[in-house]
């Protein structure tokens, strides 16, 4: 078997961890502190996010975007597959070397989405956008960790708080939609978003799209007007998006 190679490392801001970049023949992973975060192979869930959350502003004449993480550009691609030619994405990177990791060796993966004239790219934590612009979105698209608990860094959990979620539906233009990725089912999250004021449905999606893999769980969590109580609207979507 072709060995993996260290192409890069950097340190996560503001945290005490490496962040490192491997390849292995065509095959390329993310880690941090040498767990894997993502792997090129593995991506039909990202893809499946953006499609369930651009779908419902599509047909705006022209949507405003927000994606929190980079990663490996597989997120990015999609929305704007899915979004017309007048749509502006904006990523929140925090970590330069990924911008540059999809901008050099990552850069084929997704189809060089960060060459799109609709893409802006800011190097900046996701967490300050959301707290300085109002009503500025009309989806916003979190994949900046492994879910409601952080595991590349600690800070990333307010994002997943209520305050955090306050933040998120004030970003947010009226009828806007807030889609979250996560590795894993979390039902008292869940229950969190409906109280910040979000019509949500839960999502199950294979990790590798239509060539199966583990589930993955989304959150497309519609703004309401008022905050909400717990409901039953939670659903499972058993389409996968193409890997």
């Amino acid at each position: 078997m072709i060995p993996w190679q260290l192409l890069d490392s950097t340190q996560v801001p503001g945290e005490n961890k490496d962040l490192c970049l491997y390849q292995r023949g065509g095959e390329f992973s993310i880690r941090v502190d040498g767990s894997e975060l993502m792997n090129s192979r593995v991506h039909g869930s990202e893809a499946a996010m953006a499609e369930l959350a651009c779908a419902r502003i599509a047909s705006l004449p022209c949507p405003q975007v927000l994606i929190g993480g980079l990663g490996m550009g597989y997120t990015l691609a999609a929305a704007l597959n899915r979004l017309g030619a007048e749509s502006q994405v904006v990523v929140a990177e925090l970590v330069p070397a990924v911008v540059a990791w999809n901008r050099g060796p990552l850069a084929a993966l997704a189809g060089r989405p960060l060459d799109d004239d609709r893409v802006t790219v800011r190097e900046v934590d996701v967490a300050q956008i959301l707290q300085a612009e109002h009503r500025a979105y009309d989806a916003i698209l979190l994949d900046v960790d492994n879910g409601p608990r952080g595991l590349t860094r600690k800070s990333n959990d307010w994002l997943y708080t209520r305050t955090g979620l306050d933040a998120a539906f004030t970003a947010l233009r009226p009828a806007g939609v807030f889609a979250l990725w996560s590795a894993s089912p979390d039902r008292a999250f869940a229950q969190l978003l409906r109280k910040a004021g979000f019509a949500v449905d839960e999502k199950r999606v294979r990790a590798r799209g239509p060539r199966g893999g583990g589930y993955h769980t989304i959150w497309i969590a519609g703004r309401g007007v008022q905050p909400l109580l717990p409901s039953h609207q939670s659903s499972v979507w058993p389409r996968s998006a193409s890997d």
